[in-house]
Parts: structure tokens; C-alpha cells; sequence
């Protein structure tokens, strides 16, 4: 049976999502109607979807669930959490301009900003191979990847989701459609992982592109972002705050070191809002 789905079309910094109020209507989503409504020919267009949902424990204001583009469910999404932030206080779910969210891995806490950006608290970072996870003996901070090949030197880390960032000369001439997919399917990243291609440019500026899970190189990814700050500093590459550019624009992310949340700030944008049918 065909139902109608009211949802709102956003993008942070180009990565865009379609985002589904599941508190005022009610909503069971196959992976096939997530995989029709990513669709950029037959559905919506989107990397991620969002679905923002009552909350289930004490102490927080909303439960936050991301889909890939593929259909799958994932632990987190950094663009995706400023956009749940701007789309709850513009759609009247709550007053509060800094509000704590659950997700799969835990409680993120995003805060508008007057000149219209978000702050987000992403965490600590997770830096233990075993739990980001990557298979390895080693506890390293630089840690060497056979991709087709070749070896490459990554850093592993989880910001909620892993992420496997190497150092590039370039950006530009990057191997990310090359490389993108066979380090997401790594048998060292037994829950796939997300690449990144981190150039730098200073030791406050960073460019970087991101081949995501599930969804392929996006225009901007923010808990890559967050990854590859973390690993240029454990690298001693940049010093906080850095500013991270990616192809859809710039997010500054400032992180204190082992043990500490890392805080990314950043735009988050509403499209459009409308129905669509699903099939």
C-alpha cells in the first residue's frame, strides 16, 4: 500500500539529506523505500536520510537515526547532526538552541549559533583499533594499509562511525574513485569504513575529500572532518582550531587532544519542504 511521507530537504555544506519529522507523523521505512527516496532520478536525492524521533532516554531531547543512501543504518552523521539541530528549532519540535541528542553511538549535543551556524559536541574520539573497529597488533597512530597493491599510510579513527585518513600531496589528483571503494571494503575494517583524503595546507587549513560508507565521495562529510583533524594533530601536522575545506565549503573543527570531545561548527541549510508518495 502507497502512503505519503511529509519531509524536508537539507544539505550541510552540499551533503545533502532528506529528513523525516517521525514524532508528528508515523513512519516504518523499508531499505527499499530509503534506497527510493536517496534515488536522484526516481525519488528525492540524498546522501543520508534523517529521521528525528521522540526520545527514549532520560536526560535527552530527541533520538536521531541516519540511513545511508544505500538503505543500511549507520552510528553517526556530523553534517546530518546540524541539520537535526536547524530542522527541530525551525520546525517548532523545541525552543532550546542547544539540545542533546541520542544516537547509536551515544549523546551528540548541538547548539545554534546567532550568526545561524552550529556547534556540535561530537565526542571523544575513538583511537583504540579494536573499537573503531580495525583489525591491527598495533596501537599506532600511523599505521600501514595494503590497498591493490600498494601500501598506504592511514589513521584510524572512530568519531561515532570509522574512518581511515591518509595524507595527500593533493586533493585534486587524489585517488579517491580509485582507492575510495576498496578501503571502505577493507577486511582490516570488518564494519567497512569511511576514506579519507586529507591535504595540508597550513597548520590551521586542511582540504579534504571523503569517499563515504554506503554513499560514495560526498560534497562534504563532518565526522570525517573531525577524523582527519584528529589525525593531523595525533600526527602533529595542524594545531587546533583547524579549518577543514571540502568541495561544498568549510567547517572549523577544534579538538584539545586524547581524551577530549572534538567540536565541529558549521552551516546547516533548509532546501525545501514537501510530500511524496511512497511506493
Amino acid at each position: 500500500m502507497s502512503s505519503k511521507l511529509a519531509f524536508t530537504k537539507m544539505h550541510g555544506l552540499g551533503n545533502d539529506f532528506v529528513v523525516i519529522d517521525a514524532i508528528r507523523q508515523h513512519i516504518e521505512l523499508s531499505e527499499a523505500q530509503v534506497r527510493y527516496l536517496a534515488d536522484r532520478h526516481f525519488g528525492v536525492g540524498c546522501d543520508q536520510l534523517l529521521i528525528v524521533e521522540a526520545a527514549q532516554t532520560p536526560g535527552v531531547d530527541f533520538r536521531y537515526r541516519i540511513f545511508n543512501a544505500d538503505g543500511g543504518e549507520v552510528e553517526q552523521c556530523g553534517n546530518g547532526a546540524r541539520c537535526f539541530a536547524r530542522f527541530v528549532f525551525d520546525q517548532g519540535l523545541t525552543d532550546k538552541r542547544e539540545i542533546r541528542v541520542e544516537t547509536k553511538k551515544g549523546v551528540i549535543t548541538p547548539r545554534l549559533e546567532a550568526d545561524g551556524s552550529v556547534t556540535v559536541d561530537m565526542g571523544v574520539p575513538v583511537l583504540n583499533p579494536a573499537d573503531v573497529p580495525f583489525v591491527s597488533e598495533s596501537d599506532a597512530y600511523v599505521q600501514p594499509l595494503d590497498v591493490a597493491g600498494n601500501t598506504i599510510a592511514i589513521t584510524a579513527v572512530s568519531m561515532g562511525n570509522p574512518h581511515a585518513v591518509q595524507v595527500v600531496a593533493d586533493v585534486d589528483t587524489a585517488p579517491v574513485a580509485e582507492q575510495g571503494p576498496l578501503i571502505e571494503h577493507h577486511p582490516r575494517f570488518p564494519a567497512r569504513v569511511n576514506a579519507g583524503f586529507l591535504q595540508i595546507v597550513d597548520e590551521h587549513r586542511v582540504r579534504l575529500r571523503v569517499f563515504e560508507r554506503g554513499a560514495g565521495e560526498t560534497l562534504a562529510c563532518g565526522t570525517g572532518a573531525c577524523a582527519a583533524v584528529v589525525a593531523g594533530i595525533l600526527r602533529e601536522l595542524v594545531v587546533s582550531p583547524v579549518t577543514v575545506e571540502t568541495r561544498g565549503g568549510e567547517l572549523t573543527i577544534a579538538w584539545n587532544g586524547v581524551g577530549t570531545p572534538v567540536m565541529m561548527t558549521g552551516p546547516a541549510v533548509s532546501v525545501f519542504s514537501a510530500d511524496i508518495t511512497l511506493p
